[in-house]
């Protein structure tokens, strides 16, 4: 299958980007922008739309802000024509939208459950078959969906989340083996993440007596960012780690997750809240979103700038890991013929 792309009327990248107002999607659709996409950006929060929106222009895009819930599929359907007909026909679709609830399994409420997982599972579902409705015709696209490493180990207090991301990884499983057996040219490629500093933690739902937060370590969303850029770019590989924690946590899951959900019981409560106590004033973006109208818009950055990290020495490894192997053959092949050489003087 071919990753080579077609570009819009005026020459550039159409790429769409759901969840775009904040964290991921907010930095994925700002990085978009700065290489000189247009960008379709699809999310409920209006105001916030338009300033990620300005965001896109000011890096050097094109952008097309759209209000829509990704639960609703006949919307996205039609944002995604709107979407070429404004901008051109779609390269890249990212689904990064998401909404959760942190709380322990007897505490969630069958609507909570019912709605998050019509945002989170179905909202990829729904991009994922718009984009395909555009792209197989004419046999070509790339479609990311932004995972994470709870995709396949889940932690305590994140069931809804847990199993929302699972059940996206099960569902891009069986698309990828039916676009082989087609012969498509189409691409889809799953991006897991590490945790990072969003601000999911500031407006989720949780019955946590703590403040929530990402497990650690942390990583920034632009790190997310540029691992979704790079996987649109390479969508030869079927799925992407991002952070050693999560290169660390996948393996753990498949060589010990016995002895995982052991450390997890008696960590994965503490590690994922803070020392401060909920405000009962925050906003929850389960059922409205909280940056609708102005002042409101919380950006890519979560509260956690103090500790995150700004790159990732794994994914950048990973990135380059072809050229790398060849560095260190070479480099073997010099260090041998150069001691055969010594030897040889020896001798």
């Amino acid at each position: 299958m071919s990753g080579t792309r077609h570009r819009g009327g005026d020459g550039a990248e159409v790429v769409v980007v759901t969840g775009a107002t904040g964290g991921v999607g907010r930095a994925t659709a700002r990085a978009f922008g700065a290489r000189g996409a247009a960008v379709a950006l699809l999310a409920r929060g209006e105001h916030a739309l338009q300033r990620a929106a300005e965001e896109v222009e000011a890096a050097g895009g094109r952008a097309l802000p759209l209000v829509v819930d990704v639960a609703d599929a006949a919307a996205v359907d039609a944002a995604a024509g709107r979407v070429e007909e404004e901008l051109g026909p779609i390269d890249v679709w990212v689904n990064a939208a998401f909404s959760t609830v942190f709380a322990p399994v007897p505490e969630i409420r069958p609507e909570e459950l019912r709605r998050a997982t019509e945002v989170t599972y179905f909202g990829f579902v729904h991009g994922t078959q718009a984009a395909l409705r555009r792209m197989t015709p004419r046999d070509r696209g790339t479609i990311v969906q932004v995972g994470s490493a709870l995709a396949e180990r889940s932690v305590p207090l994140q069931a809804v989340y847990c199993g929302a991301k699972h059940a996206i990884q099960g569902f891009t499983e069986s698309l990828r083996c039916e676009l082989l057996h087609d012969r498509s040219g189409v691409r889809v490629i799953m991006v897991q993440m590490p945790g990072l500093n969003t601000p999911q933690f500031s407006w989720v739902l949780t019955r946590l007596p703590r403040h929530p937060r990402p497990v650690a370590p942390v990583y920034q969303p632009e790190v997310a960012a540029r691992a979704v850029l790079h996987a649109a770019d390479h969508p030869e590989r079927r799925m992407y780690w991002v952070g050693g924690s999560t290169v660390a946590t996948l393996l753990g899951q498949k060589l010990a997750p016995g002895l995982l959900d052991r450390y997890l019981a008696r960590t994965g409560y503490d590690g994922q809240q803070t020392d401060e106590p909920v405000d009962p004033s925050r906003p929850v973006n389960l059922w409205k979103p909280p940056d609708d109208s102005a002042p409101d818009d919380y950006g890519a950055h979560g509260i956690f700038d103090d500790e995150a990290h700004p790159r990732s020495v794994q994914f950048w490894l990973s990135r380059h890991r072809r050229p790398l192997a060849l560095t260190a053959a070479a480099t073997g092949a010099v260090a041998a013929a150069l001691a055969g050489g010594l030897r040889r003087r020896a001798a």
